[in-house]
């Protein structure tokens, strides 16, 4: 049964999570993750890495503005999470997009160890070693199916949760697949959803694993980005005003709207995916 009430939970804790993200969606993340109850903090500096990640309930690392003097960072940072015990989420924004977002996913991979890969379907496809059709940084949404067994396929090699987002998103911890059907195309519409997505799993995450495990933690983000979205799409809004409503509809989130109004379906795979 999903743990709704978390949310309740999640908004008098305001579980600090530790933003290693790109440039262009900096301040969306930030406002996403207080909006939803959690407290961020943002972050590029080599020097506070050990003290930040130290006091954090969670940490995400976005590799979305690919910057070559912040490689380093990212993997400081992952180990220092690793190190003490902090959940940490991965999102490999445009893995698919040059050899060089590639070569560096691969090796966050192999040095950290993360709870949660989160990414949209191109992003997760690709890593799953399918031919991507994403543009740039974009995704193509892909067939069900395919997401489906990339997620379960990941999830079990690197021995964590994997989310990808699309027009139906699936999350896996390897031994199951969920899929959610809530959201709206304006969605895509609007920059930096996909790395709010991983700010929102980062807060459930930021409550500690003793209160809520990766698969729901993950289940819980996206599905709060999908019910907000749709929610704010009622009207039907021009895209300017559909932004500013997605970010009222997460800071009014409740267990009975995610309750109401989530659709999502959970079935159990086999071992030999």
């Amino acid at each position: 049964m999903m743990q709704y009430d978390v949310l309740n939970t999640l908004k008098t804790v305001a579980p600090l999570v530790v933003h290693y993200t790109n440039d262009v969606t900096v301040n969306d993340c930030a406002n996403v993750t207080l909006a939803l109850g959690a407290s961020p903090m943002m972050s590029s500096c080599d020097e506070e890495v050990a003290d930040a990640v130290s006091v954090a309930g969670a940490v995400v690392i976005n590799i979305g503005t690919m910057n070559s003097s912040r490689l380093s960072l990212y993997l400081s940072a992952g180990h220092a999470a690793n190190a003490s015990g902090v959940p940490v989420l991965l999102d490999p924004v445009g893995v698919f997009a040059t050899r060089a977002r590639g070569v560096f996913v691969e090796q966050l991979l192999r040095e950290v160890h993360f709870d949660v890969i989160k990414g949209n379907a191109a992003e997760i496809s690709c890593l799953a070693g399918a031919v991507s059709s994403g543009k740039g940084v974009d995704s193509a949404d892909g067939d069900v199916d395919d997401i489906s067994n990339s997620v379960a396929f990941l999830a079990e090699r690197f021995g964590c949760v994997v989310g990808a987002t699309g027009a139906v998103d699936a999350v896996s911890d390897g031994s199951c697949v969920v899929l959610i059907s809530n959201g709206s195309r304006k969605l895509k519409k609007i920059s930096g959803t996909g790395c709010m997505v991983s700010s929102l799993v980062g807060s459930y995450l930021g409550l500690g694993r003793e209160r809520i495990d990766a698969l729901d933690a993950t289940v819980l983000g996206i599905l709060s980005m999908s019910v907000a979205g749709e929610l704010a799409d009622a009207d039907d809004p021009a895209i300017g005003s559909y932004r500013v409503q997605l970010m009222n509809e997460i800071y009014q989130l409740t267990p009975e709207k995610l309750r109401d109004f989530g659709r999502f379906e959970k079935y159990h795979i086999s071992s030999d995916v």
